[in-house]
């Protein structure tokens, strides 16, 4: 890859300060108007084929080629609801917004390794087949990616196989993770509505104590995963809100629960939505309330097919040398929406480097930036994926 750590030398200045006005200017879920646009603008200037509009606000780039099966790399444009408590130049001028989990890296090195290819392109002529560049709206909470399937991706842009790289804070810049099967845990969420007749806070036996049987069900709940399901199960329940009453002295007759599921299996998903059923129906009968529930299955578990990820595996390798590459890790409990792609078309994830140190706390935090050094990491990466999938298509 030294033909390409060159190009970026040169153009380094340039990449990182894409990166950085992205940063300033975060877009939440299906409003990422100025990043799409701004996405576009360049990928047309380097010669692509460009749609737009694609689940609102994403961007599919074509790089033509010749008659082998497309590739298909992915990177994700929203920000998060949160006041960043960061202050650099470079800090978020929206309010209540941030790129608090890197996506304005994500998406500077796919467009990084979009422009080497198109030059590549013009130079040694077209790659043995299409390589789409996928810009995916709303990862975060709303599912932009399962809207993208929806709309006919695979459809309108086939490809053999379909990657996507997340960041990752505490591993060392220049390291990379992925392998087979599980990677990313499902996500679903659940509301609970406990009702009750309320009153006054002298008087519980006559309307009914909405408060004591939400604290009961909270507590219930917490005892599913880790003794109501196998212990060899990887899940997680969580009761992450509570909220009810406006007074000292009066009973509220309504209190609200929410919280999210993690799982892996969906036999298990499946047995945590049951048992959260029955609990409801246990706390309402013995506290003589109401438990109203809705649970809402939100995203799957991400699962890397074996051979893509052995050839994402063998491309990291070629990057950074099989000293720096992991391909046996525990599964991540986070989730991530790339699995509505990977449920379509068979595909890996990977994981790369943020740092530890600055730019390498957590993701989602207000203190979050991506680590500008990895930006040349994840960038060669795309360029390396896209040579040995070229490669070993045709030695086949």
């Amino acid at each position: 890859m030294t033909d390409f750590h060159t190009w970026y030398s040169d153009h380094r200045d340039q990449i990182v300060a894409w990166r950085r006005d992205l940063h300033a200017h975060p877009e939440l879920a299906f409003e990422e108007t100025r990043t799409a646009a701004f996405v576009a603008e360049r990928l047309r200037a380097w010669g692509l084929e460009v749609h737009t509009g694609i689940a609102r606000t994403g961007v599919v780039a074509v790089l033509p080629g010749g008659e082998a099966p497309a590739i298909g790399l992915r990177a994700d444009m929203d920000a998060l609801s949160i006041e960043e408590a960061n202050s650099f130049a470079h800090v978020s001028r929206h309010p209540g917004r941030m790129h608090a989990c890197g996506h304005d890296g994500h998406t500077v090195m796919l467009l990084a390794a979009a422009w080497y290819l198109a030059e590549h392109h013009g130079r040694v002529g077209p790659p043995p087949g299409p390589i789409r560049f996928v810009f995916q709206p709303a990862e975060e909470n709303e599912g932009g990616g399962r809207l993208m399937v929806q709309e006919g991706l695979f459809e309108r842009f086939p490809m053999q196989s379909v990657f996507a790289m997340h960041n990752m804070p505490g591993l060392d810049v220049g390291k990379f993770m992925v392998q087979g099967g599980p990677v990313a845990a499902g996500f679903d969420t659940f509301d609970i509505v406990v009702g009750a007749s309320g009153g006054h806070a002298a008087l519980p036996a006559t309307g009914g104590d909405a408060v004591t049987a939400a604290a009961a069900l909270a507590l219930n709940l917490q005892t599913i995963v880790p003794r109501q399901i196998d212990a060899k199960e990887a899940a997680i329940l969580a009761v992450t809100r509570i909220h009810g009453g406006s007074a000292y002295n009066v009973l509220p007759d309504e209190m609200r629960l929410a919280g999210s599921v993690r799982w892996f299996n969906p036999q298990v998903r499946d047995e945590i939505h049951r048992r959260i059923e029955m609990h409801c129906a246990g706390v309402a009968h013995g506290y003589g309330v109401t438990a109203s529930l809705t649970y809402e299955p939100r995203y799957p578990s991400v699962i890397n097919a074996e051979a893509p990820a052995a050839l994402a595996a063998r491309a990291c390798v070629d990057v950074a040398g099989s000293d720096q590459v992991a391909t046996e890790f525990p599964p991540l409990m986070g989730s991530e929406d790339f699995a509505f792609l990977l449920e379509r078309n068979p595909g890996a994830y990977l994981l790369l480097g943020n740092g530890s140190g600055e730019g390498g706390c957590l993701l989602h935090n207000p203190h979050f930036d991506f680590n500008d050094g990895a930006i040349v990491h994840g960038a060669s990466l795309w360029v390396a994926l896209c040579k040995r999938f070229f490669g070993e298509v045709q030695a086949r």
